[in-house]
């Protein structure tokens, strides 16, 4: 769980990027290879994520492929992490939301 925690931070991390006032493009590079370093990644993959990082440099727009990566490594983390990473101590509140079923709506 150590590693899905610095996972979770550097996803926050690009999160804030992202949605602050200072869009930089270096903060979300760094983001995005930590987090494909973090998350043992293939160079083929690494490979990848630069080239949509360059590409996102020349459009001066981020990759959908990018935030489709993020996304999907936040998808597959354990609530526990995100919590930690988030600094949520106690996650009762969060069981009874994750209890909830669309069904139930």
């Amino acid at each position: 769980m150590g590693s899905e925690v610095y996972q979770a931070q550097v996803i926050k991390a690009f999160f804030d990027t992202i949605t602050g006032t200072d869009r930089n493009l270096t903060r979300i590079y760094l983001c995005v290879i930590s987090l494909a370093k973090l998350r043992n990644e293939s160079p083929e993959t690494m490979r990848t994520l630069v080239e949509q990082l360059r590409a996102s440099k020349a459009k001066r727009e981020l990759s959908v492929d990018i935030l489709d990566y993020v996304a999907e490594a936040a998808n597959s983390l354990d609530s526990r992490a995100a919590f930690s990473a988030f600094g949520i101590a106690e996650s009762t509140n969060a069981d009874d939301f994750l209890g909830v079923s669309l069904d139930s709506l």
